[in-house]
Formats: structure tokens, sequence, C-alpha cells
């Protein structure tokens, strides 16, 4: 297998991992997923190995398992190699916790994690379409995502505006750290995104419901409890969630992407690595040319 390959740990593979790591040099420091596009304000990474808390740095690298941190009014937005984009909105806490993208056979596998806060996915434009799962997790849900556009809340937020609507009001019991409100945004004309209609399954223990059209939204509000949905979110509703994840770049690091995003996209991608277990393990390493990430459209 060839690409770039990330997991979280796992002892049996050790021993995979030191017959088949082929890696450059330059990436032996860390399991780098992606760079950060975008920030606003207050944001915090939280390093996976170290344990310490250090400001986010605009075109820094996001590594597997990191997690973020944004305070009231900051978001993030994360490119990841194969040009999806992870929005991570106020007061959130996210982490990349798989990643798989090999752009030789065409596959990605990618696995996050949203522990509370807002957040938006959008999947990367690529050619070809490829193949793998792509999940996003919360203390309730799992979101499996076929091609799609999609945002979401856990939390305190997650309650105050599902609570505002007609199919749940305010006699649903709900948990402040479980409640989770996903929404199906879907594809729209002027998409920078996957175009394909997609679809989201979003699985609650043992209930699984499928949203495949934009507006759609489900309402998981605490763990054992039966999800609510699908029903069509209200404009407020709708604007509710939006506000949490509008994005204001600094300087060079939004809208469009820029020639220094690129760059730095494109220079993760020259270090990309296939590594299959625990970490990054002693032994000869062997050069191979750089490869650049499948995709020609900008994050919004």
């Amino acid at each position: 297998m060839s690409g770039w390959v990330f997991r979280r740990p796992a002892r049996a593979a050790a021993a995979v991992a030191a017959a088949s790591l082929v890696a450059s040099p330059v990436l032996a420091q860390a399991n780098a997923v992606g760079i950060n596009a975008a920030i606003r304000n207050k944001v915090e990474i939280r390093g996976a190995a170290t344990k310490k808390v250090r400001p986010a740095v605009l075109r820094e690298r996001v590594i597997l398992n990191d997690e973020v941190r944004t305070g009231a009014a900051s978001q993030l937005q994360i490119l990841l190699l194969d040009r999806t984009t992870f929005t991570v909105g106020a007061n959130a806490r996210v982490a990349v916790d798989r990643f798989v993208y090999d752009p030789r056979s065409n596959s990605r596998s990618t696995g996050v994690s949203v522990t509370k806060g807002a957040f938006r996915f959008m999947s990367g434009r690529t050619l070809g379409r490829p193949s793998g799962p792509v999940s996003v997790r919360t203390p309730v849900a799992t979101i499996g995502i076929r091609g799609t556009i999609f945002e979401g809340v856990v939390g305190e937020e997650a309650i105050r505006i599902a609570e505002r609507e007609a199919a749940v009001g305010r006699k649903v019991k709900a948990k402040e750290d479980e409640a989770s409100l996903i929404v199906l945004r879907g594809p729209g004309p002027r998409a920078q995104g996957d175009v394909r209609p997609g679809a989201i399954d979003v699985t609650v223990g043992d209930h699984m419901v499928t949203l495949n059209g934009p507006g759609l939204a489900l309402y998981a509000p605490r763990r054992g409890a039966p999800p609510i949905g699908p029903f069509r979110i209200s404009p407020a509703g709708l604007l509710a969630l939006q506000s949490l994840l509008r994005t204001t770049a600094e300087p060079g690091g939004g809208g469009k992407e820029s020639h220094g995003t690129r760059n730095a996209l494109l220079g993760i991608a020259g270090a990309a690595a296939v590594v299959t277990g625990a970490a990054i393990l002693g032994g000869k390493k062997k050069r191979r040319p750089p490869q650049q990430p499948t995709g020609n459209q900008s994050p919004n």
C-alpha cells in the first residue's frame, strides 16, 4: 500500500510498522494530516504526545490525535491532505483520530471526534471519487458520510437550538455533555467541495437514520435515548447553528486557498509516508518522489 496512512496507536501492528515504513526524513517529527488554513480569535492545540497546550498557528501542520480547543467567537478551518475542509466552531473540542489517504489507489478513510461545540464537514472535490469510509463521532452519534456537506453541534448549544424546533420542544430530557444536533446541508449550485448528491447515515445506539435531503436534521439528546428525526430544521435554527461556524480568517489564511496555504499543504505531501501501527520506528528510510494530493478546489 502507498500514500498516507495515519492511525491510532495499535500494539499488534508495531511489528508491521517496522517492516512497511517508507518515509522522508522530514516526516519523522510527527504524523501530519493537513494544515490550519484559517484562524479566528482564540484557538489552542493540545498535543497528543506532549499534553501541552499551545496557540494554533496559521499554516501549521495538523497532527493526528492533537485536540483543537476553540474559545467563544473563535473558529479554526482545517484543510486535510485530500482537500477535505473541516471547520471547528466556537467553544469546541475536536481531534482527527484516523486518517488514511492513498492517491495511487484513490482511497481514503477519515475519522474525526467532536466532544463539544460546532463543526462543519465538507468533502473535498477529488478526481475519480475516492472510496473508503469517512466518519465523524460525537458522544452519542456516529455520522457516516457519503460525499456531502453537513454541520453539527454538541453540548449546550445543541440543546438550545433543538428545544426551539417544533419537532423537539422543551420536554425532551437531554445531557449537556452528550446532546448532538446534526444537519445535512448538501452540495448546492455554488459548492466548492464534492458536488455529488450526498447523504449521511447517523447511528445512535441501535438506531440508524439517513439524512438525504438538504435541511434535514437529527437530534440525539443523550445516551440511551432514541434519536429525534429526520425533521426539517427551521430557518431560525439553521441561522443559530451557522452563527457558531462563521469564519473570518487572519490575513492570508481564509477565503480562497492562498499560495502560502497551498505550498504548506504540498510541503506535507512531499513528506508523505506509509505508517501502520503505533509510531515511526527506527530503521533505514527510503526516499521517494513527492506526490501532490488530488483535488483542485479551494475551501470555502
